[in-house]
């Protein structure tokens, strides 16, 4: 046999069945070991016995107050939406529902992996979805792009995506060890353990107070500095042991606390809270939204928040309230519109979710307008 003749022997060979990493126990533990739930379309099974006990399976979102978000935004037929924070793309499945074939929907996200993903699933429909790696604060340039002058709804949820939560790549969440990364967007440059060990005590402490109301702000500050003097802090269990030396507590203790109060705040959660809003500009950029969000709706038109914090909620509360007494907004919810016990029960990260609407004048079109410059901190508004 020549060698021609033994090269195309080889390359008609199958190739071989690579199986899966094993795991210690009997079920996974890790992220990404949970191969079932990734492939939920293999195994349908799994998203039922996990969601029936509350879990989300990892790699999926769950939406919140769908209902309520539909039943106050009111999608029709024909209509244009933009959602801001498509991620797993649940709300904007719905939209799709009541919009039709002859309306368009305007996916938004800064998280690309999982832009991807979603433009994959919802392609599948033939549904009319234009798709941006973009954040929000870049809204009207992306309608420069899909030639629109404005658009009827403009949507975004707050919340940090359980895909991004669970991962422990991302280090966005004291439940997993990892890097201390908290990127939403790849593109930005700084991350998590960079602001920890570049950040002046002050600094550090300002944002723990008032990004996440940390009572034990300065103490948790100075004992980060005290600790990147030794060797820097890269990895949520890092940071994880100085919060809980700062409160006198142990992981053993704290499990034993947490059986004894259902629900209690996990002792990091404010800090991760802080640092991750700090990486992301989430402030900034949802100061820039709202500034351009009027000049971006027809007449007629929606605008729906769902924040997950207080510093958020207040913000949105304030720019409503001040546009509706400006005669820019025609109306707006006057109390936020929080998940009811059953959907909590069912899906326990809701339990904090806030919902703001407001409606614009159906008179004046805003949309001839141009869109007022003005200084933004929003680091990724870009496209």
């Amino acid at each position: 046999m020549n060698a021609f003749e033994q090269q195309g022997n080889h390359e008609q060979q199958p190739a071989r069945h690579q199986r899966r990493p094993r795991y210690s126990g009997t079920h996974p533990k890790s992220f990404h070991q949970k191969y079932k739930e990734h492939n939920l379309s293999a195994y349908p099974e799994i998203k039922e016995h996990l969601r029936a006990k509350g879990k989300t399976p990892a790699g999926t979102h769950i939406p919140v107050l769908i209902e309520e978000v539909i039943g106050c935004l009111k999608p029709k037929p024909g209509e244009i939406v933009v959602d801001c924070t498509v991620g797993y793309g649940g709300h904007a499945s719905e939209f799709l529902k009541h919009i039709g074939p002859t309306g368009k929907l305007i996916a938004m996200d800064v998280d690309n992996t999982e832009l991807e993903r979603t433009r994959n699933r919802l392609s599948k429909d033939n549904a009319p979805v234009s798709f941006y790696h973009s954040n929000f604060a870049g809204l009207a340039g992306v309608l420069k792009k899909e030639g629109l002058g404005g658009c009827d709804i403009i949507f975004a949820d707050l919340g940090v995506s359980s895909m991004q939560i669970d991962n422990p790549d991302r280090g966005m969440s004291y439940k997993h060890q990892g890097p201390i990364d908290m990127r939403m967007d790849d593109r930005l440059k700084q991350t998590g353990a960079d602001l920890l060990n570049t950040l002046s005590e002050e600094e550090l402490s300002k944002a723990f107070l008032e990004l996440a109301d940390e009572p034990d702000h300065k103490k948790i500050a100075q004992f980060i500095v005290n600790q990147r003097e030794v060797s820097p802090i890269t990895q949520t269990e890092q940071l994880i042991r100085i919060i809980f030396s700062v409160k006198g507590l142990t992981e053993k203790l704290w499990k034993k606390q947490n059986r004894a109060g259902f629900g209690k705040l996990h002792p990091a959660a404010r800090v991760f809270q802080a640092l991750r809003i700090l990486v992301n500009d989430e402030l900034g950029s949802l100061k820039e939204l709202l500034r351009i969000a009027h000049y971006c709706l027809r007449p007629g038109g929606r605008i729906g928040i769902i924040s997950f914090h207080s510093g958020e909620d207040r913000i949105v509360k304030r720019w409503f309230r001040d546009n509706v007494r400006t005669g820019i907004y025609q109306s707006a919810s006057k109390n936020p519109i929080v998940p009811r016990i059953k959907e909590i029960m069912s899906n326990p990260r809701s339990a904090s979710a806030k919902f703001r609407y407001a409606v614009i004048k159906s008179q004046e079109n805003t949309t001839t307008q141009a869109i007022p410059q003005g200084p933004t901190n929003a680091k990724s508004g870009r496209e």
